[in-house]
């Protein structure tokens, strides 16, 4: 069965950036659209493991800031011709708080 947790207020995300949230198992990258949508994925590359929370977000992708490997937020895959994926994490904005779903 799936929760549904608040882990921040959307306006602690800034817009084009990221937060990390830790989590028992893996760091967890949230980003923010310029408009508003939020996406959660593991906060590391599937190329080298780089941190893509600090990565440049540019519409739904996010750049890794090692290698410059472009990843679609909204499905974790590497933009071709790179190949691989990062896990992502469903989310939900209700009243202003950005909710995580975890297992």
């Amino acid at each position: 069965m799936s929760v549904w947790k608040p882990v921040c207020a959307l306006e602690d995300i800034p817009r084009l950036g990221s937060r990390v949230v830790k989590t028992g198992s893996c760091d967890i990258a949230l980003f923010r659209t310029a408009d508003d949508r939020v996406f959660a994925v593991d906060d590391r590359c599937p190329h080298k493991g780089g941190p893509l929370s600090q990565g440049i977000v540019a519409g739904d992708r996010v750049t890794c800031p090692l290698h410059n490997w472009l990843i679609e937020l909204d499905s974790g895959r590497a933009v071709a011709p790179d190949q691989g994926c990062v896990r992502r994490h469903e989310t939900m904005v209700e009243a202003g708080q950005v909710l995580l779903c975890r297992p």
